[in-house]
């Protein structure tokens, strides 16, 4: 046990000399990268905020889709009143946070794209592609043209897209606030290439790319013509 309490320890420390000077979201971002699950209340203590201050942050957090919630299991009897919350990472929440994955994403195409050229690259994001559109298209074959979009950018934001559309001139716009593999994007455009593929095909539609995250923009924004309700 006391070996515990001085990992504990240690791991307060790092978390607080790492975020020292960062926005307070952010420390809360870092803070449960360090604990894993945990409560409000947890992390309120922890950052000497109240509960309901660190919730301000954990609902933008959650918005952003950074994090998500499941209820926490009790232990032994469970009492009256609801079960607390824990706040979860989600893919895209680690993604934000230093990690290797990416440097190793990268040097994993750099290796395919000498070892096999350009076309091996292509292939992979096609692949990707067509991965991403199986996963969703049972969800939306089923649904009325005009229905897919909301439909797909739920599906997106379930994976950590934060996606959503709105209203544009002749058509609709689908914009995805985070991307978990925009800094490998920004080397290897065809992944871009191949998702935008993707979500013509879902939609039945040809759909244009306006901005991406891994280009420098804020938001991946996509632009789905009016056509997609005419289609089938």
């Amino acid at each position: 046990m006391a070996a515990h309490l001085r990992d504990t320890d240690v791991v307060k420390t790092v978390v607080e000399h790492k975020t020292q000077g960062a926005g307070t979201r952010e420390r809360v971002r870092d803070l449960l990268l360090a604990l894993g699950p945990s409560t409000a209340a947890v992390l309120g203590d922890r950052l000497g905020l109240s509960p309901a201050a660190v919730r301000k942050h954990l609902d933008a957090l959650l918005l952003d889709g950074a994090v998500t919630t499941r209820e926490q299991r009790p232990r032994g009897a469970r009492g009256r009143g609801r079960p607390a919350r824990l706040y979860v990472l989600t893919d895209a929440g680690h993604a934000d946070g230093p990690s290797g994955y990416d440097d190793l994403a990268t040097a994993a195409l750099r290796f395919l794209e000498q070892a096999g050229g350009e076309e091996a690259v292509e292939r992979f994001a096609q692949a990707r592609g067509a991965e991403l559109e199986g996963r969703y298209a049972e969800r939306l074959r089923e649904l009325t043209p005009d229905a897919r979009p909301a439909a797909l950018a739920e599906a997106l934001t379930a994976d950590g897209y934060a996606a959503s559309t709105s209203e544009q001139g002749l058509g609709l716009q689908l914009c995805q606030h985070h991307c978990p593999v925009q800094h490998v994007a920004a080397e290897f455009p065809q992944l871009c290439d191949a998702e935008t593929a993707a979500l013509g095909r879902l939609l039945d539609v040809h759909v244009q790319r306006l901005a991406t995250i891994s280009h420098g923009d804020g938001v991946c924004t996509t632009f789905i013509p009016a056509t997609a309700k005419a289609t089938r």
